[in-house]
């Protein structure tokens, strides 16, 4: 009927608002009697009605925050000015005192586990402090290797006490050019003995000639360089995927650290454009916001103008090109032959350079594809490996995987599917097994 009429200032209008009014205040005393009873002969106007109604729904609140405060401890749930109005003023000031107690015990409680885990308290809260990093990493290994002894067998060395036959660290005859600080010196002096059947020479001294010799077999430990590229495009903000990749980031970088402190490891953040990323800045990477949304981009950009930057693009596409290719130059420069980079995605590239031209490309388009695998040939020809994790996005398609299949196998890597969950544990294992096939 509102709707209906013309004038929202005739008398009609207003009488129709004085009705809606009184048909609300009939709506909340029809639901008072229904949610509680009462007993009694004395009346109650409708106003008083209301009162009584909003009363005790702030009652029914308030012990939902007591319960909830029973069972987790959060005292700064309760509303204590609305507990200070219902309770009596000796009650009241009784209950406050325990609470403010409690209160402070808890937040002595907070601070003490903050500084046990190494947290420090800023203006907006606490933050992560460099021993707070190495104990979240020290417990993120800790899932992540947990998780594999449970349901992958075969892959980590154990030691099992019981009947069985005795390892030896094994030998092999010395050769012209063995260092002597590999020399079994109990094996040798054996091996002497036995060839000598107990004779000493004349002055009483056993004789070690070069065939009794015998030296250690050494295992080789080269060092590896990684580069980790890390989309943070605007799709990897759904599902929260961009905290999954944090991280296997974090994980990573605390397993290189604590095993393999001689690698080198470097993180690329990856969007509209590819930046690297110091270990410290992991924790602040966020999606790109999406601006543009067109169904159809088709945008080409100089960055060679200087009247253009890159504020002026849109940063939420993937530049999977530009990461392999700052990634190359990173991995360059390092003095090993073994060099892989990590590619963590959810699709398709949908921007590329071409000299100093910028393209975005949505949807994904030929042109990039080609061009992202053409930088993959430049890795393979420089003996660097990539290889990919895909994420299961809300938009995968079979190109996605068609694609990250493609680019993989042009630089002899592989692709790996995993759900944002298992992430972490899938990159890890993924290093450790590559770091194990180097070394055997």
């Amino acid at each position: 009927m509102w709707y209906a009429q013309d004038d929202e200032r005739s008398r009609f209008a207003g009488q129709l608002v004085r009705l809606m009014e009184r048909l609300a205040t009939v709506y909340e005393v029809d639901e008072l009697a229904a949610r509680w009873s009462f007993s009694g002969r004395e009346r109650m106007s409708v106003p008083r009605a209301v009162e009584v109604k909003q009363e005790l729904e702030q009652i029914e609140d308030l012990l939902r925050q007591l319960e909830e405060a029973a069972k987790n401890g959060k005292v700064a749930l309760i509303d204590m000015d609305a507990l200070g109005r219902m309770a009596d003023e000796e009650g009241a000031n009784a209950a406050f005192g325990d609470l403010d107690r409690l209160r402070q015990q808890v937040q002595q409680l907070v601070e003490q586990m903050a500084a046990e885990q190494g947290l420090e308290k800023g203006r907006r809260g606490y933050r992560l402090t460099p021993k707070a990093m190495r104990v979240f990493q020290g417990k993120l290994l800790e899932q992540i290797f947990s998780a594999m002894q449970a349901s992958r067998t075969g892959r980590h060395e154990v030691r099992v006490t019981g009947e069985g036959a005795v390892e030896l660290v094994p030998t092999r005859p010395y050769e012209f050019g063995d260092s002597v600080a590999h020399m079994d010196i109990p094996g040798s002096l054996i091996n002497a003995m036995l060839r000598a059947g107990g004779q000493r020479t004349a002055s009483g001294h056993l004789r070690l000639e070069a065939r009794d010799i015998e030296v250690h077999h050494t295992r080789n430990t080269p060092k590896a360089a990684t580069s980790v590229v890390l989309d943070m495009s605007g799709s990897m903000r759904h599902g929260g995927l961009y905290v999954s990749v944090k991280k296997m980031a974090l994980a990573l970088q605390g397993l290189v650290q604590r095993e393999f402190p001689g690698d080198f490891l470097q993180f690329i953040e990856m969007a509209s454009f590819a930046k690297p990323r110091a270990f410290g800045e992991l924790i602040s990477l966020l999606p790109k916001p999406v601006t543009i949304f067109d169904p159809v981009v088709r945008l080409k950009a100089d960055m060679a103008n200087p009247r253009i930057s890159e504020a002026d693009v849109p940063p939420h596409f993937t530049n999977i090109q530009h990461a392999l290719s700052l990634s190359r130059r990173h991995l360059a420069r390092q003095d090993t032959p073994n060099k892989q980079v990590i590619v963590i995605t959810d699709g398709l590239p949908t921007a590329h350079f071409e000299g100093s031209e910028l393209y975005l490309l949505y949807p994904p388009h030929r042109r990039t594809e080609e061009a992202t695998i053409r930088e993959a040939e430049a890795c393979r020809r420089e003996g660097i490996i990539v290889n990919i994790f895909l994420l299961s996005g809300w938009s995968q398609s079979r190109e996605d995987i068609q694609f990250a299949y493609r680019l993989a196998q042009t630089a002899h890597g592989r692709v790996f599917f995993a759900a944002g969950r298992e992430l972490d544990r899938f990159v890890v294992w993924d290093y450790l097994d590559r770091r194990r096939s180097i070394i055997g």
